[in-house]
């Protein structure tokens, strides 16, 4: 296994990891946890993704289905129906920035790679999926690959572990392993923060995350208005975890993380060029 850390081709564009990149999240749904609703048209999508490229995302993950703990599934149609049209307009309009597909769909992620996605977002790490790698690799994309157990209806009841770190660690490795065997070069990985995991777990994660960056593989890291942060903050609600989520980002910088997953660009790559000067 030689992972690339340093930097990744997908389609024809090259992206260093030399330093670390902000993730603006496009959720094109009427119940993601935080923002559901608000980008439900293909005009406010694109006005969005507009504001987070000026705010300084590099990537911009599009989702059609909540994965918020407790969602329900929606069908292939329906979130094809979803980020098709945002899809099809934003990567043209916009082709220096880096678009996934946060998807576990096969159909949903193909249709994506089409209009040019670069990468697929996968939140069950092939388990749903095993055709992700063969589809990437055949069209020169990326594969991020984030450890979950469940479903999101389901995945928060009692999540257990012995070793919660060396599992996840165990696990991601395992599934970059396979998906570069399927000549997939450009790998990141995520633990999955809050998918199937406490409190305990998170924080667990978050502190043996030196356990992942020395895999070489880029770590990808979302904690943004997340339950643990408000669990910390003592159940502070949604609205108000912005500067615990940007602690939390800045911590995971510290240990090497390479790419944070967020809703307030402008405030994460503030908290990204600090790092720069000073981490």
């Amino acid at each position: 296994m030689i992972p690339s850390a340093h930097q990744h081709t997908v389609r024809d564009t090259t992206i260093s990891f030399a330093n670390a990149h902000i993730m603006g999240i496009l959720n094109c749904t009427p119940d993601s946890f935080s923002d559901g609703g608000q980008f439900s048209t293909t005009e406010l999508a694109l006005n969005r993704i507009q504001e987070m490229v000026n705010e300084g995302a590099t990537f911009i993950d599009v989702g059609g289905e909540s994965t918020r703990p407790g969602s329900d599934p929606v069908s292939i149609d329906e979130e094809l129906r979803r980020i098709t049209p945002v899809l099809r307009d934003a990567i043209p309009r916009f082709p220096n920035t880096i678009f996934s597909i946060d998807t576990t769909k096969y159909e949903v992620a193909r249709t994506a790679l089409e209009l040019g996605a670069h990468y697929v977002n996968d939140v069950s790490g092939l388990r749903k999926e095993p055709r992700f790698p063969e589809l990437c690799a055949k069209f020169n994309a990326g594969i991020i690959l984030m450890h979950s157990i469940g479903d999101p209806k389901n995945m928060q009841e009692n999540p257990k572990y012995a070793d919660v770190v060396a599992e996840v660690r165990d696990y991601l490795i395992n599934a970059a392993e396979i998906a570069q065997k399927a000549g997939v070069s450009a790998i990141v990985i995520d633990p999955g923060i809050g998918f199937g995991k406490t409190l305990d777990h998170n924080i667990a994660l978050l502190k043996g995350l030196h356990q992942f960056t020395e895999t070489g593989f880029p770590v990808l890291i979302g904690v943004s208005r997340k339950s643990m942060v408000g669990q910390i903050l003592r159940n502070r609600p949604t609205g108000g975890r912005l500067a615990g989520t940007i602690a939390a980002h800045y911590f995971a910088l510290q240990k090497g993380a390479k790419i944070l997953r967020v809703h307030d660009v402008r405030e994460a790559h503030d908290s990204l060029q600090i790092h720069k000067f000073l981490g």
